[in-house]
């Protein structure tokens, strides 16, 4: 940025190629290319230097507004227009993501396990099958507007990784769900402290990889399913594969159930404890645990045994003698028991606790937060689009270079690094009749002052165009007794 600009004594052309720094773009690295929105275990747990960029801009909207709208950056009068106008359109962007609610928290509501509301509307299986499909394809929909990355489920080496920040050995059964999405944004690290043998049992700080905002969302397969399975996998009857079954769902949550869809949202997860946040989480004994608590049973054990074996052998002599020291030999025996039963509860209250710090919202909630998210981020990269296409003549063909130029700004104003979805916030912009792309790719953009006007016209006809939310799905009960709440 030129000194002029700097410090603040007037509006110059070309302030595009000054405000962004792209007097050198012909020596920029050529952008990225793009990649599989599906995130592997080898990106997963790269360190952030060596994985790809998240589309997710780390700054909120308001700070971008303050940024953007500084008086020196417009001409004159036209800063306090685009402030209103950036105000129009975030308002306008929270609207239309309220619309899109409305049909997706009454499809939902059929699968909500939290409902205090009266089921008043009936499904056959084949209806419920296609709102299942809805409501995944709605979420997942609002999730990738949100800027967040999905995980594959299937990817089994990322959701059984060894190393543990908390010290547990997780397992999870990944057949036991019919459908599952998992998303994060915000891939960074978060300091801890420890005491370290090395350095006298003095504090140090570490690093830890965390995903700031971790999704999951699943249905678990109908139990008669699950069992068909278990029957065909381990070539057993009905009777052991239902016993296989009900043991597996032991270890879920009292109450949870294959007929609901469930969404959790947490914060600030180790990359390496993602199995932390299922529902079918098995907590296992590591090697250093089996080898330490087996040492011990087992000399607990022998040294019993061979105290207790001369008193046993005067049985015949000495009953009361042998039957005491058998006692005191069963005593150790459920010792050393209680001591694997301890050190498993152990692990249990470390996961709970843990993840308390670590939940964020459950179902409905789940939703609501995340459409308010993905409004935001619509807004935040329309205003840097907008600040740069109402200044400057601008063609399609411009694209990547305003792609790298505004990459460029938010690593040298805010020191982060993301992949700016420039198409995307282009195709609103377009819609929405704010920037108009002539035949030739020329983008036209509204000023400021009328681009709020034109919003404000939008906003009259809001109303008047909103679509009815109607369902041809089931049907009203009609007489009778009311069918209980979900």
């Amino acid at each position: 940025m030129s000194a002029d600009i700097a410090s603040g004594r007037s509006y110059r052309p070309g302030l595009f190629q000054r405000l962004y720094d792209l007097t050198d773009l012909d020596a920029r690295p050529a952008p990225v290319q793009e990649q599989d929105a599906t995130e592997s275990v080898a990106d997963i747990l790269q360190p952030d230097e060596k994985r790809k960029r998240e589309r997710f801009i780390p700054v909120t909207r308001f700070a971008l507004l303050d940024r953007l709208t500084m008086p020196y950056l417009w001409p004159a009068g036209q800063a306090a227009e685009a402030r209103r106008f950036f105000r129009y359109l975030d308002y306008w962007r929270q609207q239309q993501y309220f619309a899109l609610l409305l049909d997706l928290e009454q499809t939902y509501e059929t699968f909500s396990p939290d409902s205090d509301l009266l089921m008043t509307r009936n499904f056959s299986e084949e209806e419920r099958d296609s709102l299942k499909h809805r409501v995944f394809e709605g979420v997942e929909s609002l999730l990738q507007r949100a800027n967040y990355e999905r995980i594959d489920p299937t990817d089994v080496e990322m959701i059984l990784t060894r190393d543990s920040h908390y010290g547990l050995d997780l397992n999870v059964d990944m057949k036991a769900f019919e459908r599952i999405a998992i998303y994060y944004r915000g891939a960074s690290n978060q300091k801890y402290e420890r005491r370290s043998v090395r350095k006298f049992l003095r504090k140090e700080e570490f690093n830890v990889p965390i995903f700031q905002r971790l999704f999951i969302m699943f249905k678990l397969k109908p139990f008669e399913t699950r069992v068909a399975e278990v029957m065909r996998e381990k070539k057993c009857n009905r009777v052991q594969a239902e016993k296989c079954v009900e043991r597996a769902r032991h270890h879920m949550p009292p109450g949870i159930s294959d007929r609901n869809i469930y969404l959790k949202l947490f914060k600030n997860i180790p990359r390496t404890d993602v199995e932390m946040i299922f529902p079918n989480t098995e907590v296992r004994f590591r090697s250093f645990d089996k080898l330490r608590l087996g040492v011990t049973a087992g000399g607990g054990l022998g040294m019993g045994a061979f105290g207790a074996a001369g008193k046993i052998a005067l049985l015949a002599s000495n009953p009361i003698a042998a039957m005491g020291a058998l006692a005191g030999l069963g005593g150790i025996a459920v010792r050393q028991a209680m001591g694997f039963f301890n050190q498993k509860q152990r692990y249990m209250v470390v996961m709970a606790q843990n993840l308390y710090f670590h939940t964020m919202a459950d179902n409905r909630s789940v939703i609501l937060k995340i459409a308010a998210r993905g409004a935001e981020e619509d807004v935040k990269e329309e205003m840097l689009l907008y600040s740069v296409l109402a200044k400057e003549k601008s063609t399609r063909a411009d694209l990547p270079s305003i792609d790298l130029a505004i990459e460029s700004y938010l690593t040298r104003t805010f020191g982060i690094k993301v992949d700016f979805e420039i198409d995307d916030a282009l195709d609103r912009l377009i819609r929405d009749g704010i920037v108009v792309e002539k035949p030739d790719g020329t983008l036209v953009t509204l000023p400021p002052a009328q681009a709020a006007k034109h919003i404000d016209d939008k906003w009259d006809l809001f109303l008047d165009y909103l679509p009815d939310s109607v369902s041809t799905e089931g049907y009203e009960f009609e007489g009778g007794s009311v069918p209980p709440a979900v």
